[in-house]
């Protein structure tokens, strides 16, 4: 699965004043992503305001995104949720023409064990006719899968090809890339650690920031993947003060005050999530218009 290997970005989905899908502003992003060297975009996770969408919004969003592609990079959808039986039922019925694989988060709010937590995926393996990739971020999901869980999961189904690992925990990441087969995808979910990961021996990063500032967080990434270290390290510190104000106040609201200021689409979200405050956007749009005078012009 040479084509995970990289930047891959968690695509926001931009919404008008009036929080309707902006569609036009999709496809200016999607267009970005290409044109930016990221390698594959992964649709209606977290950052797409999955949870505030409904079915026929999704289903919108991800023909615009396919259309749009036109098969120029790999997509990776998000399917997931805590009731095993209406996942596996999605994985069967919804359309997935034009995607490669399919990410699927950990249970949330039941908080399973390990046991359980292998069980759901084994179940989804059972019915994907595509790739899935698993996605564990215990800040969101109140359960962790712990290294040996996924490393079972790696060994017993095929199609159970990687992990976006987001706990945060460089031990913990350290050990699934040891315990599971050299072929296995260990990718980073965090993108403060991203790079340490991929030296440690990751396959890069599902990236946030990278959406922003594609060129060079996913030079950065290339650059981890080549060993090239000092090189990657100096474009990790100069992107980590952004890594942080993204975060600040809440995912998607950061990246898309990033946009923003980059004339991509507006910065609205819908409830329960907020625009970022002032005092922070102003600080946004200074980073990003000071790292965009220094960098290659992009647009």
């Amino acid at each position: 699965m040479k084509e995970f290997r990289g930047m891959g970005v968690a695509l926001i989905t931009p919404f008008k004043k009036d929080k309707s899908i902006d569609k036009e502003a999709l496809k200016r992003i999607v267009r970005f992503q290409i044109e930016n060297n990221t390698d594959y975009i992964v649709v209606l996770g977290t950052t797409g305001e999955y949870a505030t969408l409904s079915n026929a919004e999704r289903e919108v969003v991800k023909k615009i995104i396919v259309d749009e592609n036109a098969g120029r990079l790999p997509l990776v959808l998000g399917i997931g949720g805590n009731n095993t039986a209406e996942v596996a039922h999605r994985i069967k019925t919804e359309s997935l023409e034009g995607f490669s694989a399919i990410l699927s988060v950990s249970p949330y709010y039941n908080k399973p064990s390990q046991e359980g937590i292998y069980q759901h995926f084994k179940a989804l393996s059972e019915v994907s006719p595509l790739p899935l990739i698993v996605y564990n971020v215990p800040g969101r999901t109140s359960s962790n899968i712990q290294p040996e869980t996924i490393a079972r999961l790696a060994k017993d189904f095929e199609n159970i090809i990687g992990i976006k690992e987001a706990a945060g925990d460089m031990v913990q990441a350290m050990k699934m890339i040891d315990q599971t087969p050299d072929d296995f995808l260990v990718i980073s979910g965090e993108d403060m650690i991203a790079l340490p990961m991929v030296l440690a021996g990751g396959d890069g990063v599902i990236s946030v920031i990278g959406e922003g500032f594609p060129k060079a967080f996913s030079e950065m990434i290339r650059l981890g993947l080549e060993r090239k270290t000092d090189e990657a390290f100096k474009i990790h510190y100069r992107l980590a003060p952004a890594i942080d104000m993204i975060f600040e106040e809440g995912n998607p609201s950061g990246i898309k005050a990033v946009f923003k200021h980059l004339g991509l689409t507006e910065q609205d979200v819908r409830l329960p999530l907020m625009p970022v405050s002032e005092n922070l956007d102003d600080r946004i749009q200074k980073f990003t218009e000071e790292f965009y005078q220094e960098m290659e012009p992009i647009h």
